[in-house]
């Protein structure tokens, strides 16, 4: 494995991480603990210490597995534990909480860190906001407090569109390190402008999404169907034979022979300076092996 500095931060972060949306049950599968166990134990193995989570993942329970496993393998200090805030309320009651205001989002975390059964998160992400909710002073100064009491470690913005430069921009003004975005070999958005502010910033970079939702696995076909409960099911059915269709050119004229195209594409994330990390979803242990292979690529430094 190899590790890179997370921006301006101290954090030593593995370039392959473990994204943990499906945790939540989103990809049509609900984990067990066992299942969770073994995945985060083969990342130790590999040397991965990057996990990606969100309260939203599931209301809390991709943070409850994950806590549960670190609280019985006593290796909090091992892990770099990044969450998020605020987005996706759709498993709550009310619709008249603003849950993007400091007082819902000082709750969000008190739940959070309850979960996740530690003192403190290493990077905790401002989750795919409006402009209007994240231009507000009042929870960048509550979230500033949290950092000096020691609950939050640094600061980070997950952007919600790939191109939202309002939002990077203004990442050192509000103490942000480190920005989330999707970025894959069929989304190369934020190359044209977000990539260049992280630099002039010195912002951490994590990628999501690597794989474009496991098109670029390379294991669906132009025409490929998926369950009724697979989240793509739910995808525009024009743009996935675009998408798919790409990933047939991709692997024709782009993909070196006899290389796994998952691993390739995660590598091709991490070639770009201004990436510092991928988080890809994983299913299981050999998911996340093929994923950590992606760091024993030659132009990965």
């Amino acid at each position: 494995m190899k590790y890179r500095r997370l921006g301006q931060t101290e954090l030593q972060v593995s370039v392959v991480g473990v994204g943990t949306w499906q945790f939540g049950g989103a990809w049509g599968k609900d984990f067990t603990q066992d299942e969770v166990d073994a995945i985060l134990d083969k990342a130790a193995e590999l040397g991965i210490n990057l996990i990606d989570t969100a309260e939203c993942y599931g209301h809390h329970l991709s943070e409850s597995f994950i806590g549960d496993y670190i609280a019985r393998r006593k290796s909090r200090s091992d892990w770099v534990i990044a969450t998020k805030f605020g987005h996706n309320h759709a498993d709550r009651e009310s619709t008249t909480i603003n849950y993007w205001s400091p007082e819902q989002v000082l709750i969000q975390l008190e739940n959070s860190l309850k979960s996740l059964k530690t003192d403190y998160v290493d990077l905790y992400q401002f989750h795919s906001g409006s402009d209007e909710v994240f231009d507000n002073d009042a929870l960048w100064t509550m979230l500033d407090k949290q950092v000096q009491a020691g609950k939050v470690r640094n600061l980070g913005i997950s952007i919600g569109s790939n191109d939202n430069l309002h939002q990077t921009d203004a990442a050192s003004k509000v103490n942000a390190k480190a920005i989330q975005v999707v970025y894959n070999r069929l989304d190369q958005t934020p190359e044209n402008r977000v990539f260049p502010s992280c630099e002039r910033q010195d912002l951490g970079v994590l990628a999501r999404v690597p794989l474009a939702s496991g098109y670029l696995s390379g294991k669906y076909k132009p025409g490929a169907e998926f369950a009724e409960n697979d989240v793509r099911s739910r995808h525009n059915k024009e743009q996935t034979l675009i998408k798919l269709q790409k990933v047939q050119e991709i692997q024709q004229n782009e993909l070196p022979e006899g290389v796994n195209m998952a691993e390739w594409a995660l590598a091709w994330c991490l070639k770009h300076p201004a990436v510092t990390s991928v988080i890809p979803g994983c299913k299981s242990p050999e998911q996340v092996e093929s994923n950590a292979r992606a760091a024993d690529f030659d132009f990965v430094k």
